[in-house]
């Protein structure tokens, strides 16, 4: 059974913030359509203060996931970078004294982050947001023990629910303003997501 530690979430969030170097733009450039413009400008910086937050000695897991969930805090005031603050503790929650999580687990980890962003920002899955990638990818990798089979299932959902959810329209934040001229649009949350899903998984998941 695949297990992952601090390291491996370490060596994920480096990967996520080289990615945000060719992402920024595109991801601008799709929230321009629907929002502010900022969507890629903000992950930039919460994941670039993610990767240089210090870690606590000990290697647990949870203790790391509650750094960095203080550090996506401290780094941004929007409303997704709120949620991405409290998906990091939902982690750092069940993760708290650990300093190996199976990666069966993984799957039960996001659905639980969901729930709790859901409850933090008010949003419901089918309301076209992240929220919906992130249940995708849940319910795809739940139970699988094998790192590479969970790192391709993943990057297939959050491509497939990307794919689903261009022909629906937006029905929270500033983009609802739009209603139907969303259809054929991607979300930039779940575009961002998406994209640093591939982007982490490295060979074995594109």
């Amino acid at each position: 059974m695949s297990t992952f530690d601090i390291q491996d979430v370490k060596r994920t969030v480096a990967a996520a913030a080289t990615a945000m170097t060719g992402l920024e733009q595109e991801l601008n450039a799709a929230d321009a359509k629907l929002g502010d413009g900022d969507t890629g400008g903000m992950l930039a910086r919460v994941i670039g203060a993610l990767d240089s937050a210090s870690m606590p000695e000990g290697g647990d897991v949870g203790a790391g996931f509650s750094a960095y969930a203080k550090a996506a805090a401290m780094a941004t005031g929007s409303s997704l970078g709120t949620l991405l603050a409290t998906a990091l503790m939902t982690f750092a929650r069940e993760t708290k004294g650990r300093t190996e999580v199976p990666v069966a687990e993984l799957g039960n980890l996001l659905a639980k982050a969901r729930d709790a962003m859901m409850a933090r920002g008010g949003a419901s899955l089918g309301d076209k947001t992240i929220l919906d990638a992130l249940d995708a990818v849940a319910t795809a990798i739940t139970g699988i023990e094998s790192s590479e089979e969970a790192r391709s299932k993943a990057v297939a959902a959050s491509r497939e629910a990307l794919d689903a959810f261009r022909q629906k329209p937006n029905k929270v934040g500033r983009a609802r303003m739009f209603a139907d001229a969303t259809i054929g649009m991607d979300d930039p949350g779940m575009l961002a997501f998406a994209r640093l899903c591939a982007a982490v998984a490295g060979p074995s998941g594109e």
